[in-house]
């Protein structure tokens, strides 16, 4: 099986009458991707900033992002208040949101023990997504909006991109946290940013701030916070695609013991 990393560059490359079949593309740019005359039959994509900044993906002529959009907020009621853009929008936002967490996690806790820890085509288990929204909340309000200085709780997952893009990875445990340790966690961090958005004004909204990793560049808090929503609704969206796979595999697996 051939395999291209980064340090392969296949920009501007042609394929033709050849078989793609069952490849994966991870972290990789497809922008600008020409397809002509392909089967495309069951494939599976996922861009979470497709649907940011007037994004699109033409099948067909068609531009479906629009249409995904729409679904992905009827499939995920409150998603739509993500783009919030004033204090009481942004608290409706944050409330809505948890609501839609609450509910995911009731699911896991009343699915078997250890399903928290169970990956699903390589991607994060539920719980260390618990634990990248930490890292997230920490990057975007403790780092950026408040400043503080090490703003990381060891317990965070830090992106996969976080130590090759030179970054500090020693912030971060090796140890794996346990299950309470993490929703311990995760709470405290619900409720930092929910107590900052309930005493927060539009002028603090519009306040500007050194850009995490690029301090050169500057954002405003409202960006910090859009980052957030964003983050929490495209990783609790995984987070339900995977525990429906699982949930899948145990029916599937439960009728094969039948």
């Amino acid at each position: 099986m051939a395999t291209f990393t980064g340090s392969d560059d296949l920009r501007g490359a042609e394929f033709s009458d050849v078989s793609l079949r069952g490849a994966r593309f991870v972290r990789s740019s497809l922008s600008g991707v020409v397809m002509r005359g392909v089967e495309i039959d069951g494939a599976d994509i996922d861009s979470p900033w497709l649907l940011e900044d007037d994004g699109s993906l033409y099948v067909n002529g068609v531009n479906v992002a629009p249409l995904i959009d729409a679904e992905l907020n009827r499939r995920f009621p409150g998603r739509e208040l993500r783009h919030a853009a004033d204090p009481a929008g942004l608290r409706d936002a944050w409330d809505r949101l948890q609501e839609a967490w609450a509910a995911t996690m009731q699911r896991v806790a009343r699915m078997p023990p250890g399903t928290e820890d169970i990956p699903v085509d390589g991607e994060w288990t539920f719980a260390q997504t618990l634990r990248h929204l930490v890292m997230a909340t920490d990057k975007w309000l403790r780092g950026a909006v408040l400043g503080i200085d090490k703003p990381y709780h060891p317990a965070g997952e830090p992106n996969a991109e976080y130590g090759t893009d030179g970054l500090d990875m020693s912030v971060f445990q090796k140890t794996k946290p346990s299950y309470d340790e993490v929703l311990e966690v995760r709470a405290g961090r619900v409720a930092m940013v929910r107590d900052f958005i309930a005493g927060t004004t539009a002028e603090q909204l519009q306040a500007t701030h050194p850009a995490p990793d690029e301090p050169r560049f500057t954002v405003t808090t409202l960006d910090c916070l859009h980052v957030i929503l964003h983050e929490e609704w495209e990783h609790h969206r995984f987070a339900v695609r995977d525990l429906d796979t699982i949930e899948a595999k145990a029916l599937h697996a439960g009728e094969q013991d039948g």
